[in-house]
């Protein structure tokens, strides 16, 4: 019986789960709102919020982690030039997630992840 797991395994391996949320979250901050899942829109808005956060400082260290993280390196500079410092007066709440429709296919609830502006 799994207790206290931080995080939705999505039917992946762990390499395989990095991956599609590295790969969301760079499409999140490239297109500033994606549809997708409603339980991978969580755990996107979870990383997101977190290199949000990390961006704010906007130094040297803080672009080169989120490098190792985010794709591409244009999303890098995008994030902390633009993103940012327009949610610098936030504190947290970065994203919002919108339930749009339930998918025909295989039935699946999906979301609209969003930037708030």
């Amino acid at each position: 019986m799994p207790h206290s797991i931080g995080y939705k395994r999505l039917s992946r391996t762990d390499a395989h789960r990095r991956a599609v949320l590295r790969n969301l979250t760079t499409s999140l901050f490239k297109h500033d709102k994606i549809e997708t899942t409603s339980t991978k829109a969580k755990e996107i808005s979870r990383l997101a919020e977190r290199c949000i956060t990390t961006a704010l400082d906007g130094d040297l260290s803080a672009r080169r982690q989120l490098a190792a993280y985010i794709t591409e390196p244009a999303v890098v500079k995008k994030l902390v030039e633009q993103i940012a410092p327009a949610l610098k007066g936030r504190n947290g709440g970065y994203t919002r997630i919108t339930k749009t429709r339930i998918r025909s296919g295989d039935a699946a609830e999906l979301s609209l992840i969003e930037l708030v502006t």
